[in-house]
This record gives C-alpha cells, structure tokens and sequence, in this order.
C-alpha cells in the first residue's frame, strides 16, 4: 500500500438515483441500489443496497426503506446522509487506529441547481468527506467513454440513467448546449406498471415492473432478435388467485413510445441549438449513449433511424458515468478545470 494511501482515501461516486457506483484507484469497489432501509423508531440504518433492495415492498410499519435520490437529486437529506456515511463505511479500510482522510469527487445531473449541489456537498461532509468535488454527468460520460474532452471538437453524449436523461454537446472541456431531463429509467418503470394496471387490471410493483424492463424492454416493435416474453404471476384484482400473465416486447415498446418520443424531442432541441460548426463534427463522431436507460433494446437504431445520425451505445452503459469520475479522480490535477468545489 502507497503511504498517502495510509493517511488519505480517494474515492470516485456515480450517486444514481437507481444504483451507486464506488471507484478507487481505477477499481470498482462497490456496485449497489441507490436505496437504504431504516428502523423508522430509532432512525437507525439496518442495510443499505443489496441487502436494502431485498427488504424493499416487504416491510412492516417499524421499517421503512427509502431512496435517497429522485430525478438525479437527494430528496431526502437525512436518508441521503445515512446512506453515504454507510456507503463510505463499507469501503474505508478498517485495520488502522484512525481514517484515513477523504476526498471525494461525485458525478450529478447537469440540470442541478445550487440547492441541490450544496445538499450532495453537505450530505457527504455530514458523512465524514474532507473535501467533495463534483462533476457534470455529461463530462464524466464523455470521459469514461474515452472521449478527448480538451480537444477542439464537437462530441455529443445521451446519459439515460435512473431520475434523469442528460444530453449535452462537448468540447473544449467545457459543456456548450445541454438538457437535462426527468424522463429516464424511473419513468419507464412507472410507464409499464400504469401498463399492466390499465390493460390487465394487474397491480405490479416496481421491483416486478423493472424485472419486466429488463426482460423484454424495447423501443422498437420489430426487433431483429426479439426476446422470449416476460411470465410474471401476481395476485387477480379483488382476488387471492395467482395469475400467470406474459408480457411480450412489443407491449412494453408501445406503452414506452410517449416516453422515448419526450426524449426525442429533447434531442432534437439541442442538435437544433449546436453551433454548426461542431454540429458538422457530431455527425462525423456519431452520438453517444450510456446509462442503464440505454439498454432497451433497439433504442440506438430508433435514434439512428430518426436523426440520421448513427448513434453508439457505450461497451458497459451502466458503468461509464463511474469510470470517468475514476479517471478524474486518478488524474485530478489534469482535470481541476471541470470541478465544481
């Protein structure tokens, strides 16, 4: 072990809405849901991710679990602390008299106001950071993407992750047009339990819900290899009965088009104010897609298909936030110029 690694800790956070990712020295050293299960009497923290995630939907009224964040932002600020100072628990070394210092960089949504910047910033310092920078989701992407983000050249990157979509054109290091949306993955949950509810009378959860999402989630209702359908049992309506129902991809297609439609129009918002310049440079580079909303299965050939642009999905989506706050923090000094402190 390096001797600064003795008396300081680095870490690098995607803090999602739906999952947090944990890096250090280029490693990833945790990988959980953003959720956080709490005795509601004694606000003490019972679990946190997994073990949390388990608990969630089957609880009795002296447990509550909650997610910290919505659309991309804590919404909760004492879950939120209780879950960093948990996360960060898990992850610092146990076998010195003392911790270590802390410094942490965090990826939030572009679209975050100065509210929700200082919540994450005090959040983790009530947690026990030192020092807390943060970053611009877009800017993280590009650069897990392996992106040049100094270079004088138009790069265009879609994070569809769990409370937000961020769409932002960069160069220069700097983010030029951008948006940032709350229609993503918690959306799309919610479209298919509204689904379910209306066209089987069928009331899901959203564990079930997001089961569904990733069985036989798309965005296309001709896919070229279509997935087999979804059997899930619930209970009937008004009823103790199980009911096996399958669900097919060209359901969840249909009932996510209005969605995907809503980011779509997103997109061709800020294509339309992209200097041409580096407009010309996006349509030579193609579009980049990351976040665990990019996964529905077609989406980059529906975008491709609208926009005439060929739009490219990132190697591991759900990762590529994590791994440029990794590299930011690895290269800290290189990167001082897109930290907001």
């Amino acid at each position: 072990m390096k001797l600064k690694s003795l008396f300081t800790q680095d870490l690098a956070i995607d803090l999602g809405t739906a999952n947090t990712v944990v890096m250090s020295e280029g490693n990833i050293i945790l990988d959980e849901p953003s959720i956080v299960a709490i005795d509601v009497e004694t606000e003490k923290v019972l679990a946190i991710g997994q073990e949390a995630q388990r608990m969630h939907g089957k609880t009795h009224k002296r447990i509550e679990t909650i997610r910290p964040l919505k659309d991309g932002v804590i919404a909760d600020f004492r879950a939120a602390e209780l879950f960093i100072k948990e996360l960060i628990k898990k992850v610092r070394p146990k076998k010195y008299f003392f911790s270590p210092m802390l410094k942490l960089v965090i990826a939030i949504p572009s679209g975050s106001t100065d509210v929700e910047r200082r919540a994450v910033k005090d959040s983790s310092e009530q947690a026990g950071a030192n020092e807390v920078y943060l970053v611009y989701e877009p800017l993280a992407a590009a650069i897990g993407l392996g992106i040049d983000i100094e270079a004088p050249e138009g790069n265009m990157i879609i994070d569809i992750g769990g409370g937000t979509t961020e769409i932002a054109v960069i160069s220069l290091a700097g983010i030029v047009t951008c948006s940032s949306i709350k229609i993503a993955g918690d959306v799309f949950t919610k479209d298919i339990m509204d689904y379910m509810q209306e066209n089987y009378h069928l009331r899901i959860n959203e564990t079930i819900a997001e089961e569904i999402k990733i069985s036989v989630g798309a965005a296309l209702t001709d896919l070229d290899d279509p997935p087999p359908d979804k059997l899930i049992v619930v209970p009937a309506q008004q009823s103790p009965i199980p009911i096996e129902q399958p669900v097919s991809y060209t359901e969840i297609a249909n009932c996510l088009n209005r969605s995907i439609e809503r980011i779509e129009a997103e997109i061709g918002r800020v294509l339309e104010k992209t200097p041409p310049e580096l407009y010309r440079e996006i349509v030579k580079n193609g579009i980049f897609l990351t976040g665990g909303g990019s996964l529905l299965r077609g989406l980059d050939k529906r975008f491709t298909e609208k926009f005439q642009i060929q739009f490219k999905r990132a190697e591991k989506p759900l990762l590529t936030v994590a791994k440029g706050v990794g590299i930011i923090l690895e290269e800290f000094d290189k990167f001082q110029s897109i930290l907001i402190k």
